[in-house]
């Protein structure tokens, strides 16, 4: 990086955050700190939703995602529409009516404490693993561009966002998303239209889609019903829906962001301002990814694209192997280059020549990068070996013109630095409302509850950094945090449903209803994770936990009464 990329980098940052805390000075009291005085319009509402869940990990792993594995994964996103129009129409209503702080508040006004406590810990849980991975993501740009050991990069990345959301609460988070999302639809534009005008001069928009399409990177539709296939069609539309509209509805970092409307009217818009607009967010996204990866069809790609680990590997005993490799690695690249030239012009028998042969030289590369993958654990066991999350990155240092490298890193921040701050004044939120006002032992004062506030905020900000040490163990990110949420999503989203349509199922069979379900789910999902084998894709993991909530709550209401009427009748006889 160059001074003019430093200036873009550090002016973007700065800006964003002192005129958030700027705009937030003047919140004394947890209303403020925690609500931002439900004062807020609904297009600070809209792009905060969107900023909170649009993180690092959405423009380094999901362009990633799109260079590796195509279009297809678009369709997590198919439910998401559906699932804001149930939310407008059932949860904002609600949540405004009883003023609440948090979304599990509701509970106990429905229920008792016991399934509140419950479904809040569930929530502080999985929320605090997936931003643990959220401050990793960027820390892994610190760590390439100043060769930084990564807990050092998780250490100042986590601490610079738990700084001024502690100091300004959820208004100047609100209204720095205003300035990430601005920053980042205008650098993720510019990054796309850059990509192509760097291919070959024969090759415009039309004509790499096509590419990528033979390429099998176009495949943004599949309809085949396969329960174990991650993404597609009926997965996005039915596992996706139950996923957002938990995610949605009941992570409070995401109520938290619709709370602060000034309205059920600006809430409401808000959030069809995010079912409209995040969908081809999100396919515009996997689109730049899909177009780096036609770029490197014409361009020689690294043989792994993290450079902090092919740099130790070059300064070990083993760079003579890694060297060869390399060489080896261009000659295959020089010949797919070759390939794609010639099938412009090629009949269609020549077609499926080539074709072959691009499979067979896809094939060598994918061998070629195995083994250096082999050379990378051989040198440092605890090294990254996945780089599909480096691909993004390693392209817009190693291509893209000074300054706009600075524009899209402080991009990538931006992006971070918004789900993060979200995330932990969430939890802040969760812990002092929904444990600390209902287990002091006397009624706290506004002080003390703003004071505790911010205290829960660096101590979840101080947990989740230690969860990013890990995070690099765990895979590609962006599947990753969906993964862990599915976990507990449809868990959570079924005690909401009980609570909303079975009023006849009370606080305790819903209790031991979500127990019971989050133990199943749990039982199926963690071996899943540890040997990396799926026996059921995750999206439905979300469908699954939520109906397995309402049918075992409702079993266990119904033999509730039973015993109980035969109970009665024994005392009466």
């Amino acid at each position: 990086m160059t001074n003019l990329d430093w200036i873009f980098l550090t002016v973007t940052l700065l800006f964003i955050i002192v005129y958030g805390v700027y705009k937030s000075h003047r919140d004394k009291d947890i209303e403020g700190y925690l609500l931002g005085n439900q004062s807020l319009p609904w297009y600070h509402v809209g792009l905060s939703v969107m900023a909170t869940q649009a993180s690092a990990i959405t423009f380094l792993s999901t362009t990633g995602q799109g260079f590796d594995d195509g279009m297809r994964f678009v369709q997590f996103y198919f439910g998401l529409p559906l699932a804001m129009i149930v939310l407008c129409i059932t949860f904002i209503p609600i949540f405004h009516r009883l003023k609440v702080y948090t979304a599990y508040e509701y509970l106990e006004h429905r229920f008792d404490g016991k399934v509140r406590i419950f479904t809040a810990f569930l929530f502080l849980i999985q929320r605090s693993l997936s931003t643990g991975i959220s401050i990793y993501a960027p820390a892994i740009i610190l760590s390439t561009i100043f060769r930084w050991d990564i807990v050092w990069t998780n250490i100042i990345m986590g601490g610079l966002v738990l700084t001024y959301s502690v100091i300004g609460g959820t208004k100047a988070i609100s209204y720095t998303h205003v300035q990430q999302m601005l920053v980042i639809t205008v650098a993720m534009f510019l990054a796309g239209v850059i990509v192509l005008q760097m291919l070959p001069e024969n090759i415009g928009l039309v004509k790499a889609l096509k590419i990528a399409g033979k390429s099998g990177h176009m495949n943004m539709v599949s309809f085949e019903f396969n329960p174990k296939d991650r993404y597609n069609l009926w997965s996005g539309l039915i596992g996706g829906f139950f996923l957002q509209l938990s995610y949605f509805g009941t992570d409070q970092s995401q109520v938290g962001r619709y709370l602060t409307g000034e309205s059920i009217t600006q809430s409401r818009l808000g959030l069809v301002m995010n079912g409209l607009l995040k969908v081809p967010m999100q396919f515009f996204i996997l689109l730049v990814g899909v177009l780096v990866f036609v770029f490197y069809q014409f361009n020689t790609s690294p043989v792994f694209f993290n450079k902090v680990e092919v740099d130790k590997l070059r300064a070990s005993q083993y760079a003579p192997q890694l060297q060869a490799l390399e060489k080896e690695h261009a000659v295959i690249s020089e010949k797919k280059q070759q390939l794609l030239a010639r099938m412009g012009d090629a009949n269609d028998q020549q077609l499926l020549i080539y074709k072959a042969s691009l499979k067979e030289s896809d094939s060598l590369s994918k061998d070629i990068k195995s083994k250096v993958v082999g050379l990378i654990k051989k040198n440092n066991p605890n090294g990254i070996t996945n780089d599909r999350d480096f691909v993004f990155l390693r392209f817009v240092l190693d291509y893209l013109p000074h300054g706009l490298i600075g524009l899209l890193i402080a991009v990538i921040f931006a992006a971070s630095m918004g789900s993060i701050a979200s995330a932990y004044n969430s939890m802040a939120a969760t812990t002092v409302v929904d444990v600390y006002r209902k287990y002091a032992k006397t009624p706290p004062t506004e002080k003390a509850e703003l004071r505790a506030s911010k205290v829960s905020t660096v101590l979840w900000g101080i947990f989740c950094i230690f969860v990013a040490q890990y995070a690099s163990e765990l895979g590609n990110m962006i599947e990753v945090v969906n993964v862990l949420g599915s976990l507990f999503y449809g868990i959570i989203l079924g005690v909401f449903l009980v609570a909303f349509y079975f009023k006849n199922i009370g606080g305790t069979a819903t209790f031991w209803g979500a127990v019971i379900s989050q133990a199943i789910i749990l039982g199926i999902g963690i071996p899943q994770v540890i040997l990396k084998k799926e026996w059921i894709a995750y999206l439905w993991f979300n469908p699954i936990g939520c109906f397995l909530v309402i049918g075992i709550a409702w079993m266990i209401q119904n033999l509730w009464k039973k015993s109980e009427y035969s109970l009665s009748k024994t005392t009466n006889a």
